[in-house]
């Protein structure tokens, strides 16, 4: 789907970006910060059903295509103890049958008309959504409410989609290079939260698990007062009510409440060091994680910014000082990894050939601190800044987007108005801002130093029975 702009949003982003520019002959002046840029907030539209089902609209009445997406409060941060992957697993059941469609019917529903669906599991959540031709909203509201009270949880389903989940664990774990380590971080950064449990899984909890486990745990999450419906595009409000109350009002909301997780990350005391191996690693890797905060907290903008600042792109400061001058990686990054109860602050590197990861590491945490505590020029501010907002607005030009910022906003922050806030937040982000929440999260406080390299060959079978003989 195409993603763009509107010519006078765009006009107004490039004018912000370029507000301080001198004119032709006049002298040179210190630049200026770039002045917010005004933007129409989303004209949200809330419900709430007697059965607890949480209603969301965004109406674009220009809007070429429609989104209907389905938030439930479910992710892998859910998993039930020994079953690492679960969430995971579930949100490909739930494109099996149902009692009323065959399997894989979602894509009959929206790829042969034009559209598309996908979902995804995160830490948090497990998210559908889909996008159709506003005449196809119907339908598809009634497949999602079909779904969610009445899909075939069976043995052949079953196994057949713990296979893929299992065959998706070895790509992007177990045969990507990298893999490992970005799997490793959240068990290594987090003390005590379920965070720290893998999202995709592990072979040997997936085998563990059965028919029995899915059953109960599709009884005890998928149920309309644990789900969030965001619709977005031209569909009339009084048409939305009168079809969301047909298909979705006489679900029942079960009995008892939904659980939650209760459990409070501690605050670090002291750093540590992980070590983690893989069988083709081509290059050693090291990655710095310090604990965050939730994303609905007031620092969750400056940190974003200040990520950028240090690692989004070329020109950003770590890729200019330990890619390109001082050719000590070939490859950096740093994310605010911020979810609903708590966050971490990650930063990594690739190294270059033949350059140690102490080396690295120190590197990283002298641009850190650097900062933290040097100067920031208003136009570097300025241009990250913009990047962000930009691609935030260019997100929000189809109902998809849309959606996704009011659904990511309910559950990260409990109020889909966040989505209006974001931008606002990012734009009001000063050098101080930076500053204060690079000291507050990072310089000085302890942290976890996970290095990564290439495995030692394995013995040979003859080698090892003569040693265990010894």
């Amino acid at each position: 789907m195409a993603r763009r702009l509107r010519p006078l949003a765009l006009a107004a982003v490039l004018a912000a970006s370029l507000a301080w520019a001198p004119q032709a002959g006049a002298a040179p002046a210190a630049p200026a910060a770039a002045a917010p840029l005004a933007v129409k907030p989303l004209p949200i539209r809330t419900r709430t059903l007697a059965n607890g089902l949480q209603v969301v609209q965004v109406r674009d009445p220009d809007a070429a295509d429609a989104s209907v997406q389905v938030w439930y409060r479910v992710g892998s941060k859910d998993d039930p103890q020994g079953r690492s992957g679960f969430a995971h697993l579930f949100e490909h059941l739930m494109f099996k049958s149902t009692a009323h469609m065959k399997s894989e019917s979602f894509d009959r529903l929206t790829e042969d008309v034009g559209g598309e669906n996908n979902a995804f599991t995160a830490d948090d959540t497990t998210a559908y959504f889909c996008v159709v031709p506003p005449n196809h909203v119907e339908r598809i509201l009634w497949a999602e409410a079909d779904r969610m009270s009445l899909l075939n949880v069976d043995e052949a389903n079953f196994h057949s989609e713990r296979a893929v989940v299992e065959e998706e664990l070895r790509q992007r774990v177990l045969a990507d290079p990298y893999g490992r380590l970005f799997n490793a971080i959240p068990k290594a950064g987090y003390i005590a939260h379920p965070y720290k449990r893998p999202g995709i899984g592990s072979i040997e909890d997936l085998e563990s698990s059965s028919l029995d486990d899915v059953k109960a745990f599709y009884r005890t999450y998928y149920r309309p007062d644990n789900a969030v419906l965001v619709v977005t595009g031209p569909t009339d409000p009084r048409q939305l009510d009168e079809w969301v109350d047909k298909y979705f009002g006489p679900l029942k909301r079960p009995e008892g409440a939904v659980p939650r997780v209760e459990v409070k990350e501690p605050q670090r005391q002291e750093g540590a060091k992980v070590e983690v191996t893989g069988p083709n690693v081509p290059l050693p890797a090291v990655a710095l994680i310090w604990q965050g905060p939730a994303k609905s907290a007031h620092d969750a903008a400056a940190l974003r910014v200040a990520a950028s600042l240090l690692a989004d792109g070329d020109s950003s400061r770590m890729n200019d000082a330990l890619v390109v001058h001082r050719q000590l990686a070939q490859k950096v990054g740093i994310t605010a990894d911020l979810n609903a109860d708590a966050g971490l602050v990650v930063a990594y590197a690739i190294a270059a050939s033949g350059k140690s990861l102490p080396e690295i590491d120190q590197a990283i945490q002298a641009e850190i601190a650097r900062l933290a505590k040097g100067p920031i020029a208003p136009a570097e501010l300025d241009k990250v800044r913009t990047r962000l907002v930009t691609a935030t607005l260019v997100e929000r030009e189809t109902p998809l987007g849309q959606a996704m910022a009011i659904g990511d906003a309910v559950i990260m922050r409990g109020d889909p108005e966040g989505a209006n806030r974001d931008l606002a937040e990012l734009q009001a982000v000063t050098a101080a801002d930076v500053q204060r929440v690079l000291a507050r999260y990072m310089v000085g406080h302890p942290h976890v130093t996970l290095d990564y390299t290439q495995a030692a060959p394995a013995a040979p079978a003859a080698d090892a029975a003569k040693k265990e003989a010894q």
